[in-house]
């Protein structure tokens, strides 16, 4: 593992602690690198939904998933995340990756909101079981995130402790905006 990236520390802190063979939701799909992640831990008894509001984004993960023999464990959802709660039950989830900013090559004028990334955290909270874990990685920098990140790390103190615990990470020796990594597990 490479702790440097967010990624990778995310989906470690994932692995130790995911039941295996569950479903697990990637709530923002960009290029799929989490959707494969979430695959393999699925296994053949698992499954895996991943939502984006980009063509692009749902075709770059199928491409992916296709060519790593983990198509058939994801159901790929082209809609926003702020919707997950149509197309999975209260207390189905063992985890929920987000990953807030923007798609990685894509147009970094098309950025998840504050408004719509909070519902979905909301709705997420409620679709997650207990003793499940969201991620949640933030990105801010340059002249995006900054407005999104604030309201993300306001609405997360409102959580009551006795039903979730929240731990916010911070790369505290890297300048420039770095990337916020969160975990909420629900008790």
């Amino acid at each position: 593992m490479n702790p440097s990236q967010i990624t990778e520390w995310c989906h470690s802190v994932i692995a130790s602690n995911a039941v295996r063979g569950g479903t697990y939701i990637d709530a923002t799909m960009g290029n799929g690198n989490d959707t494969l992640f979430l695959c393999r831990l699925a296994g053949q008894s698992g499954h895996v939904w991943a939502f984006d509001i980009q063509e692009c984004a749902l075709q770059n993960t199928k491409a992916l998933l296709l060519a790593n023999g983990c198509l058939d464990q994801a159901s790929l959802i082209l809609d926003g995340h702020e919707h997950m709660s149509q197309y999975l039950e209260p207390e189905s989830a063992d985890v929920i990756c987000f990953n807030f900013g923007y798609l990685p090559g894509g147009d970094h004028n098309l950025s998840t909101r504050t408004e719509t990334s909070i519902e979905a955290i909301r709705q997420g909270l409620a679709i997650l079981k207990s003793g499940g874990i969201m991620s949640l990685c933030i990105y801010s920098g340059k002249d995006t995130g900054f407005e999104e990140k604030a309201g993300i790390l306001t609405y997360l103190k409102t959580l009551a402790p006795k039903e979730y615990t929240v731990i916010v990470n911070e790369y505290y020796n890297r300048g420039n905006c770095p990337p916020l990594p969160v975990f909420i597990f629900k008790k």
